[in-house]
């Protein structure tokens, strides 16, 4: 197309360059004037000879041509066309197809770094296609379990994104892209958006994103306290507000590897981000879609500093659920993958309200929470420290150890549970003897306040029987008369 105006452009120029040649009362033309012979040019005193055309204005040149095709590609490929019907422009769908994939190739096979006019192009492009607003979402009334996700979207127009974020993601790994003049257009407001997109629903689209995410943050050094603050905001929203978002495990396996990363000494700033951006992530229901990335991003923190294993243990104790065994059971696996790389002095700041819990887990009404919580027993390196510490941990798990080997009515966890007892047993008899006298002075205690309250009911009950009407004489039900001190006001009427 170029060509053809180019040669049409040419060819009204030569034509009003003859001006009418062929007419009668034309004068003709006149003889170019003869150019001068180099002998004659060289023996002009005081004119230096002809230099030839410099290469430098031909490389300008072809930089341009090359700079202007590049950039009418890309300026193409930023029309946005409607994917929900599939037959309406489907010529210029796929015309743009093949232009996105052909500027695909040219960029990874490129030999000079491009402009920053080409990168401008490209950054625009990316916007143009990429950063859209979801439709909103419409959820039935009936709850989906906490460990499975919701039945995946795929967007219809996936074959044609699926080019653009192949496209943005060469142009970020590619070393012909200079991050210093790129990070002028893949900035902060480039960055959120694309941080928005995470909730799409595709996990195509979520992939991908996950991986160029990952390249933005090792190349543009500049982007990191933004990325980190603006990740940490999409939690708390999705923590306190919204209690929904699809990319969630995405964006935690992209912090697993950043986190791994972190320089030791850990900065206050992470520190604050484990604390108030990670732990709370154990609130929502849906805590089981995104587990195992939650978990991992927690040891990578311990590993680097095992001090904040006390503080991720009082987290968990701050959100452990109540009335939800299958997200119980996910805590205590979570609880002893950080138990085991728990130091001893850290596991005796918090081993007391730990095995209150803990115990309460032993006398789970479901079998599943109570066989997991004594399965910890089975951990060696949990088995030391509770041993080194018995102390304060038997009288504190015993009632709950007792109460299930008379009481608990799954088989397997009576069977467990006398596992567990001799493993005391074995480990100090005469500390395992003096927690069930004590137990069983608190169990006599308890039944005779349990007695009292049923006599004190039953006699309500017979002077309730003897009369609405009658008043209660409080020497039949026991109470406590008042204290001669008291003064008796009466009331004021208004």
């Amino acid at each position: 197309m170029w060509k053809q105006f180019i040669g049409k452009l040419s060819w009204k120029a030569m034509k009003s360059s003859s001006g009418g040649g062929g007419g009668a009362g034309s004068p003709p033309a006149k003889p170019p004037p003869p150019l001068p012979s180099p002998r004659e040019n060289g023996a002009a005193a005081g004119k230096p000879s002809a230099s030839p055309p410099s290469p430098l204005a031909g490389a300008g040149a072809e930089v341009r041509s090359r700079e202007d095709a590049f950039v009418q590609k890309v300026n193409i490929c930023c029309a946005v066309y409607d994917f929900s019907d599939r037959g309406k422009d489907s010529p210029e769908k796929e015309r743009k197809r093949q232009m996105l994939m052909s500027l695909v190739d040219c960029i990874g096979a490129a030999e000079e770094p491009l402009t920053e006019t080409m990168i401008a192009a490209c950054v625009r492009m990316f916007a143009a296609n990429l950063f859209r607003v979801f439709p909103p979402k419409v959820r039935s009334g009936t709850t989906a379990s906490e460990t499975e996700e919701d039945e995946p979207f795929f967007d219809p127009s996936w074959y044609h994104l699926q080019v653009v974020y192949e496209f943005l993601l060469r142009f970020v790994t590619s070393p012909l892209v200079d991050a210093k003049v790129a990070r002028k257009y893949v900035d902060s407001s480039f960055v959120s958006k694309l941080l928005d997109l995470f909730d799409s629903d595709d996990p195509r689209e979520r992939d991908c994103l996950k991986t160029i995410l990952h390249r933005i943050y090792g190349k543009f050094m500049g982007n990191r306290p933004f990325i980190r603050k603006a990740v940490s905001n999409i939690f708390y929203r999705f923590v306190f507000e919204t209690d929904h978002h699809n990319g969630i495990a995405e964006l935690l396996e992209v912090f697993g590897s950043v986190i791994s990363g972190f320089a030791k000494p850990l900065k206050e700033e992470h520190k604050l981000f484990l604390w108030k951006a990670l732990i709370p992530l154990h609130k929502p229901k849906s805590v089981g879609v995104y587990l195992p990335q939650l978990t991992y991003c927690i040891t990578q923190f311990i590993e680097k500093e095992p001090k904040l294993a006390g503080t991720v243990i009082r987290g968990l104790l701050k959100y452990w659920p109540v009335t939800n065994s299958q997200k119980e059971m996910m805590f205590l696996g979570e609880l002893e993958e950080v138990l085991e790389l728990t130091d001893m002095a850290e596991f005796q700041k918090c081993m007391v309200p730990l095995f209150r819990r803990i115990a309460s887990c032993l006398n789970s009404s479901h079998f599943q929470v109570a066989e997991r919580a004594l399965f910890l027993w089975n951990n060696e390196h949990l088995f030391d420290m509770i041993s080194q510490n018995r102390q304060v941990i038997l009288p504190i798990i015993y009632p709950a150890l007792e109460r299930n080997t008379r009481w608990h009515w799954n088989q397997s966890v009576l069977n467990v549970t006398m596992n567990v007892r001799k493993m005391f047993h074995d480990m100090d008899e005469r500390l395992l003897l003096a927690c069930q006298n004590n137990f069983e002075e608190e169990e006599e205690k308890r039944a005779a306040t349990e007695e009292r309250r049923k006599l004190m009911w039953e006699q309500l009950e017979r002077s309730a029987a003897r009369g609405y009407h009658q008043p209660v004489i409080a020497a039949d039900v026991s109470f406590p008369p008042p204290p001669s001190s008291a003064r008796l006001v009466a009331p004021t009427v208004t």
